[in-house]
């Protein structure tokens, strides 16, 4: 299943969602213009390894920053066009609802948060992994658990492919997602180069967070008037 969109409209204009995006994607054209070995060095420079967060060292090559302040820049790295453009995707259709809901800075806030959650609980699974951790899935993870709480009626209009039917679906946000949440979880243990742990957990921390986030920016709001 791939989402198209929601048909779940906004009130302000997704500054954060567009800036984030437009980071990732300057990164990853960075990437591209880097030969093979420099690429694959960029990752481990800029990735978060495991082992490096909970041995407290920094291991050839050594990072652009000091762990664990690479957990930060990880979340702009990806590995490949699929990579970036799949968690872009997703970014795109879930994350302007979740910024409109919050408000630019929280939403900023909220996403680093979830994405940090969602990166110790890949390392708590697997502490020493020495393979560096890297993308926005973690992030996006946790804006996903936000939607399926505060939009769970909401439809994601959704590419569907089965054997041979191929169509447009309009599915129910807490279908989808309930199924997204479903995959990683069924996929856990699976490994296959993928930080299911840490979309499992940014997803929870979405689902944990949302409604603390949003309660404070309420009763700001209520403050000021």
């Amino acid at each position: 299943m791939i989402p198209l969109k929601d048909d779940n409209p906004t009130s302000t204009f997704p500054f954060v969602t567009i800036f984030i995006i437009s980071a990732n994607i300057i990164v990853y054209i960075y990437q591209l213009t880097l030969e093979s070995q420099a690429g694959e060095f960029f990752v481990l420079r800029a990735g978060a390894l495991p082992y490096e967060i909970t041995h407290f060292v920094d291991i050839y090559p050594l990072a652009f920053i000091r762990p664990p302040l690479t957990l930060f820049s990880a979340m702009f790295v990806h590995g490949g066009l699929l990579h970036v453009g799949g968690n872009m995707l997703y970014l795109w259709i879930f994350g302007d609802n979740i910024e409109d809901r919050l408000g630019h800075f929280r939403f900023f806030i909220f996403y680093i948060l979830t994405g940090l959650i969602a990166s110790f609980a890949h390392i708590a699974m697997l502490p020493n992994s020495t393979i560096p951790m890297i993308g926005a899935s973690g992030a996006i993870a946790g804006i996903l658990g936000a939607y399926l709480v505060l939009y769970p009626k909401a439809k994601v209009f959704t590419l569907v492919f089965l054997f041979v039917f191929v169509d447009i679906v309009r599915i129910p946000a807490i279908i989808f997602l309930g199924l997204w949440f479903a995959f990683q979880l069924l996929s856990s243990g699976a490994g296959g180069g993928i930080a299911w742990y840490a979309h499992i957990g940014g997803f929870i921390g979405g689902i944990a967070l949302i409604k603390l986030f949003e309660k404070k920016r309420r009763k700001f709001k209520k403050d000021l008037i």
